[in-house]
């Protein structure tokens, strides 16, 4: 054995310490550990952005579950997100209704009843129609503004008024 080659176990997994003391098995379930940590933590923090967009945590963990494992049942969407089976049937009746997933029967050579099946649209798709509501939202206010400093545009006088607004709440006397 040349001095560059490294001993192997009888397993075929490099089993030569370290600097740190450890196998190169304990470095790589060290590194799978941190992995799955960092990827719950992006799943979690996906989910927060996600319950902005679609309202409520409950919605985002339903549209996550769909993007996984597209063409869900309700009961399938249930037990993989450990919520009650009415309350997905509730959010997934409320997505499909804005248009956020998609249903369609399930198609079954036997008798009996076929389940909706359901997927999420993609994620672009679904930030168009959160960037379409938010400039709705803006052209709104924005034509409020408009219509309110037309109105206000002058005082009593007919002098511009560009001052603040006023409100002044009295009691039934009149005090």
């Amino acid at each position: 054995m040349s001095a560059d080659e490294t001993p192997e176990s009888d397993d075929g997994d490099s089993s030569v310490d370290t600097a740190g003391g450890g196998s190169t098995g304990d470095v790589r379930q060290r590194i799978e550990r941190e992995a799955d940590r960092a990827i719950e933590q992006f799943d979690d923090g996906v989910v927060d952005v996600l319950g902005w967009l679609l309202d409520t945590e409950t919605r985002a963990r339903i549209y996550v579950f769909l993007r996984q494992h597209p063409q869900s049942t309700s009961e399938e969407v249930a037990d993989g997100t450990g919520l009650y089976p009415s309350t997905v049937r509730e959010a997934l009746a409320e997505l499909h209704e804005e248009d956020t997933v998609e249903r369609q029967k399930r198609e079954s050579d036997g008798a009996g009843n076929n389940p909706y099946e359901y997927s999420a649209i993609a994620p672009s798709e679904l930030v168009g129609t959160v960037v379409g509501d938010v400039q709705d939202q803006l052209n709104a206010v924005c034509n409020l503004d408009r219509q309110f400093e037309d109105e206000t545009a002058a005082d009593d006088n007919g002098e511009p008024d560009d001052g603040p607004v006023t409100i002044t709440v009295e009691d039934e006397r009149g005090e």
